[in-house]
């Protein structure tokens, strides 16, 4: 249940962080859900090395570090995806 949930929370997250970045993403949708859980997995890290990753009640820092985290990825992401595609045009 745990791969559900963090398709899920991947997919949201990669949905998110495309709508924040500006302009038009160049990534398919399987690839932001991928970014996403990697996004969400590096703000969790980060979450336990600032010493947040646990606390009372709704741990609204560890999810702003995890949308931070995605949007981070998906934007280098698309960059990359971008040049090996060889479509650099921006909207």
């Amino acid at each position: 249940m745990s791969w559900l949930w963090a398709i899920i929370v991947g997919f949201v997250l990669g949905l998110i962080a495309k709508a924040i970045l500006p302009g038009k993403q160049q990534i398919p949708l399987w690839l932001t859900t991928i970014f996403g859980i990697l996004g969400s997995i590096l703000g969790n890290a980060v979450a336990g090395w600032i010493g947040v990753e646990d606390t009372k009640g709704i741990d609204w820092t560890r999810h702003l570090l995890q949308l931070i985290g995605a949007v981070l990825v998906v934007g280098v992401g698309d960059m990359v995806w971008a040049s090996l595609k060889g479509n650099r045009q921006r909207a």
